[in-house]
């Protein structure tokens, strides 16, 4: 089924949302009090009728007695009610349904597949659009539609971000935001019967206010159409993609998780390096990857230069570079010169990497400005621990580094040990 994106755009930057089936806790409902629009429930139990009302939420008895159109329906009902529920939507003309309702071909059992069918085909049928099943759907936080409770609103930022998994779109999200890298638009989605990676993936592409793209993938359903969207889009912003299901175990564990099948490591890795995008392996690396192609200057070569760790960090984090392909070289003789003429060898030393030893701290900005001008050096690199610094030498190593960031054509960077 070919994607309409205008009802994606209704559905992540929606102006109507019914919640169906919430209950016991109503963490759907509590998740979307952020969201700017109308938002209505709709559930049948009086006993969960009376809890939503007491929440301040308007509730109907079904999605036909809404008095507008919807955007985004929440499906969290049973997965025996899920197919009469998709109807009402495609009945109500509901532009998407993300169904958080789980128990389908993720099971392996003989219901849950020929549940997974049925909506799949009545969906496909009637070109609709399902998110899911066994997601955790949609995050906007400029508009307020959350995930969880927990999730942050109000800012939006220049990442798009493509999950299988609800947990990694949770936990990436959240983390992500702790380091200054937020989301535009975020979903997670499941089994993605209907829609799945690639359709989001081409979606996001388009999108002007999205720079980069995350993704978390366990499979893809056609590989042919994946890996040439894929490559029409790297072309145009950079992707970051995390696979999951590597090895056997992990293919075992993807495949009762969200029903989708391994592909083999190096033939996966060899189609997503051809297409320009970039393979990481863990959440951490996926933040840092796109921190560095969102913020700093373009890499022009590969010759690094270190400065501010310790002896062993030093030694550790050249090797990190070297395995990447990069190189950490000798400086210029002009630098050594410049450099011994104050440069403290007692607990330090000058030589790439720059082992500054507390004594030679308070140098900081003229070696970063030394390896700055150095012929040699292409990209900077500040070494600190956070932890064992005073506040006000992390406030004068912050200044010095944006001065020097902003005027230099050369990629600065810090990282924390």
């Amino acid at each position: 089924m070919k994607a309409d994106f205008s009802k994606l755009d209704r559905a992540f930057s929606p102006q109507c949302v019914v919640v169906i089936g919430d209950k016991v806790d109503f963490r759907w409902l509590r998740s979307q009090s952020t969201f700017k629009g109308k938002l209505y429930s709709v559930q049948i139990d009086p006993k969960e009728i009376e809890g939503i009302k007491a929440l301040g939420f308007e509730n109907h008895p079904s999605l036909s007695s809404i008095p507008e159109p919807v955007d985004l329906a929440i499906v969290a009902v049973p997965r025996a009610v899920a197919p009469r529920i998709l109807e009402d939507c495609i009945k109500n003309n509901v532009a998407a349904a993300h169904f958080f309702t789980s128990g389908f071909a993720e099971t392996n059992t003989e219901e849950g597949l020929k549940l997974e069918r049925l909506m799949t085909k009545r969906a496909e049928e009637t070109n609709f659009h399902l998110i899911g099943p066994n997601c955790m759907g949609i995050f906007n936080p400029l508009v307020g539609i959350r995930q969880t409770r927990e999730q942050y609103s109000g800012v939006g930022g220049p990442v798009g971000f493509i999950a299988q998994s609800g947990t990694h779109a949770i936990t990436f999200a959240q983390e992500a935001h702790l380091q200054g890298v937020d989301i535009h638009k975020s979903v997670s989605y499941g089994n993605g019967v209907v829609l799945d990676s690639t359709d989001f993936l081409e979606y996001f592409g388009e999108d002007p206010l999205i720079k980069a793209i995350g993704m978390y993938l366990e499979g893809v359903k056609d590989g042919r159409r994946f890996f040439k969207v894929l490559g029409e889009v790297a072309r145009r912003k950079p992707v970051v993609i995390w696979k999951g299901g590597r090895t056997e175990e992990g293919g075992r564990a993807i495949a009762s998780h969200t029903g989708s099948l391994a592909v083999p490591r190096a033939i996966w890795n060899a189609a997503v390096k051809q297409c320009g995008a970039i393979g990481v392996m863990r959440i951490e690396e996926m933040i840092d990857t796109l921190k560095a192609l969102l913020y700093l200057s373009p890499v022009r070569g590969t010759g690094v230069g270190i400065a501010g760790g310790s002896g062993g960090q030093s030694v550790a984090i050249a090797d990190v570079f070297a395995e990447a392909g990069l190189k950490v070289p000798t400086l210029t003789q002009e630098s050594y010169d410049e450099l011994a003429t104050f440069y403290t060898l007692i607990g330090g030393g000058y030589r790439n990497p720059i082992d500054t030893g507390n004594v030679n701290r308070r140098e900081m900005k003229r070696i970063l400005e030394i390896l700055e001008k150095d012929a040699n050096i292409d990209n900077v690199v500040f070494l600190t621990t956070a932890r064992f610094s005073a506040n006000e030498q992390l406030d004068t190593d912050i200044k010095q580094l944006v001065e020097i960031r902003e005027r230099s054509q050369k990629a600065v960077m810090t990282i924390l040990t």
